[in-house]
């Protein structure tokens, strides 16, 4: 029982869903929602006020003006996109406060939460993730 109880705090502790999310945004919580996807899958659509940080670029000198004391939640697509594990893992190396948001965009937009951008005629847009980094 003592393995289970530490994985499902371990999970909590790591992962946070749309809701939690929206709920501590809408309370004004010390939060800031990074897309780890390309610049491009961020134009084209990306949850309100998250910043774009896309997950190959960061670094101490890309992420020197962010506040260390906020949690930062990272996402990408969804779960068939690993760029929010990679970011997360990223941003800890660096010494923040980190959290996945489990589902991404997708399960965002699944919970009816707004996003922007400019998505034209809802097309499917890559994630950018697979792209090398000198076509970024």
């Amino acid at each position: 029982m003592d393995k289970q109880l530490q994985h499902y705090s371990d999970k909590l502790a790591f992962e946070t869903d749309s809701w939690d999310l929206k709920t501590a945004m809408d309370a004004g919580e010390n939060i800031i929602v990074i897309d780890a996807r390309s610049p491009e899958s961020y134009r084209q659509e990306h949850i309100p006020k998250a910043i774009n940080l896309p997950h190959r670029k960061m670094s101490e000198e890309t992420t020197k003006q962010l506040d260390k004391t906020a949690l930062f939640v990272v996402y990408c697509d969804g779960i068939g996109c690993n760029a929010s594990t990679k970011g997360a893992l990223n941003m800890v190396k660096l010494g923040f406060r980190v959290k996945e948001l489990i589902g991404g965009l997708d399960w965002w937009k699944r919970d009816c939460y707004i996003t922007e951008g400019c998505r034209e005629n809802g097309g499917a847009v890559a994630c950018g993730c697979n792209v090398p980094d000198s076509e970024e």
